[in-house]
């Protein structure tokens, strides 16, 4: 009976990741300041009482490392690029995470960005 229910529960829980933000691709540069980082989301913006209003990169230990703020709603621009540089990255790292997140839903999946 519980096999049964599992994928039940799976499907009620659907809506609600439909609508968190989703990061599509990312680029990151190594500059002088620090790191460049391009990130381009995804997110079914309704205007400004839901709406993707952030992207950060994250070490895999889940520290945050730099975060872009997102100003206004993208409701026509679907996906849309933003870049943010300066971002401290340790040294020795390889790999980072990026999330973007919304006004609604918070923190969306994990995107794993391996570094060049």
């Amino acid at each position: 009976m519980m096999n049964r229910l599992v994928p039940l529960l799976l499907l009620a829980a659907s809506p609600a990741l439909a609508d968190s933000p989703v990061v599509e691709g990312a680029v990151a540069n190594e500059t002088r300041g620090g790191w460049s980082f391009s990130v381009t989301v995804r997110h079914p913006d309704t205007g400004w009482d839901h709406y993707a209003d952030a992207w950060a990169v994250f070490a895999l230990d889940g520290t945050k490392l730099g975060e872009r703020v997102l100003l206004h709603p993208h409701e026509t621009e679907q996906p849309f690029t933003r870049s943010q540089s300066g971002i401290q990255i340790p040294e020795g790292t390889e790999s980072v995470i990026i999330r973007a997140h919304d006004s609604v839903h918070g923190w969306g999946a994990d995107y794993v960005l391996e570094l060049p």
